[in-house]
């Protein structure tokens, strides 16, 4: 993936990674949904980066999707993190607006931390 100022974009490789193992091919089958993931340095809506989890074909990439994702979501690179990693409740996130989410809200609730591979140091 092209280089990234954001953190996310360091959990969103050792996620493309984890996709490619045994665990992660797991978490395809179970999930098969595609996200795309909006993600802003600081404030939604501004210079943000996209990225696509697709977890159909089990990838991870750098842009928007082609075609109708699952679910959209826009968050800020901190917020995505405390989603990701679990130090965040999304349910409490959205409530806050620290998410935008457009699309299938049934899809949006499995957007889980439980699909992230479990980081050992970020």
């Amino acid at each position: 993936m092209d280089s990234s100022s954001l953190k996310s974009a360091q959990l969103l490789e050792l996620m493309r990674q984890h996709l490619a193992t045994d665990a992660g091919k797991e978490v395809t089958k179970k999930v098969g949904l595609v996200y795309q993931l909006n993600i802003a340095p600081k404030k939604i809506g501004v210079d943000e980066e996209i990225f696509v989890v697709d977890l159909k074909k089990g990838e991870v990439t750098k842009g928007p999707y082609q075609g109708k994702p699952d679910a959209t979501f826009s968050f800020t690179d901190n917020d995505f993190l405390g989603i990701a990693t679990g130090k965040t409740n999304p349910q409490i996130a959205f409530i806050r607006g620290a998410i935008k989410i457009k699309g299938s809200i049934s899809a949006a609730q499995k957007f889980t931390p439980d699909i992230f591979p479990k980081p050992a140091k970020l």
